[in-house]
């Protein structure tokens, strides 16, 4: 039986490579010039951190981080974004968490949608992802363009087409 798997994952490189862009981008416009910023990605915890002197200065910094993930084909909507930590000698700290995999109430949403649409598949929640399987592949490329319709404020990726 044809399946396919529904899934959320950002590309690490992709985005170590968007991250490091936007760093060289902001080292060379005129407004951070003689600025304390330092942005830094932890791969292991998926973290973005965020160290500068004030709030204009972080957001121009998370729209240059967005911007570049927008320009490498990565969603901004996978970034979660906390709020500002002041940190000592009027710095402002942000921790930004990269979102990985499809939590339960997403999932469950995702299900119940694919349940409604009336369509005979079958979906079936698996840790962090959704494989959907059915009879017809016609019916899989329906639930695709109805799955992409949706919005779930998570970047969704259809993959193991079999």
């Amino acid at each position: 039986m044809p399946s396919f798997d529904i899934v959320s994952k950002t590309d690490i490189q992709t985005l170590d490579n968007a991250i490091n862009v936007a760093k060289r981008e902001i080292l060379n416009r005129y407004d951070f010039h003689g600025s304390k910023s330092t942005i830094e990605l932890d791969k292991k915890t998926m973290t973005i951190s965020i160290l500068t002197e004030d709030d204009m200065r972080l957001e121009s910094i998370i729209d240059a981080i967005r911007s570049r993930m927008i320009k490498q084909k990565l969603s901004p909507q996978c970034l979660d974004e906390g709020k500002e930590i002041i940190g000592s000698g009027m710095m402002v700290k942000k921790d930004i968490v990269v979102k990985q995999g499809i939590d339960k109430e997403t999932a469950r949403k995702i299900n119940k949608d694919i349940k409604d649409s009336k369509l005979k598949v079958q979906p079936q929640i698996m840790d962090d992802q959704i494989r959907v399987t059915a009879k017809k592949i016609d019916d899989l490329q329906s639930i695709i363009a109805l799955v992409s319709r949706a919005n779930y404020e998570l970047p969704l990726q259809f993959v193991n087409m079999k």
